[in-house]
């Protein structure tokens, strides 16, 4: 089964392009930490990674270097010949759907002129508009 999940930081912005037909195309690369660190060796990959259509859309709309994803999707290889006539083999991580890993405002931004919520002695938040037990629908 060629299956592949990852969890990664943009490291540009993702580059999106629309095919003659209208189609969306979106390439980018994440920076994937390895599990397991050897020493000497590198301790995080640069998977390239292709979107198509919706999901290309969808990741062009919400997502901009330095913020995280997770993706799911599959392995691809493929080569071309370049204008030197060498042939240049590629793989490719073709997403098939992809989900935000973090809240809008974590992404490497500096939050710290949002208050803190208050909460009762009992750990619950307080919520402002003084909701009355009568109006919930379960009690």
């Amino acid at each position: 089964m060629n299956n592949v999940s990852l969890v990664g930081r943009f490291t540009r912005d993702p580059e999106v392009r629309y095919t003659d037909g209208g189609s969306s195309v979106a390439r980018f690369s994440i920076a994937v930490d390895r599990r397991f660190k050897k020493e000497g060796q590198p301790d995080t990959d640069f998977p390239s990674c292709v979107a198509f259509g919706k999901t290309a859309e969808f990741i062009e709309k919400y997502f901009r270097q330095g913020q995280r994803i997770g993706l799911t999707g599959r392995i691809q290889t493929g080569s071309y010949t370049n204008n030197d006539g060498v042939k240049i083999y590629t793989t490719d991580v073709v997403v098939e759907s992809a989900e935000f890993v973090e809240s809008k405002g974590s992404g490497g931004q500096d939050n710290t002129n949002q208050p803190e919520p208050l909460t009762d002695e009992d750990g619950f938040m307080n919520i402002p508009g003084g909701i009355d037990d009568e109006e919930l629908p379960f009690n």
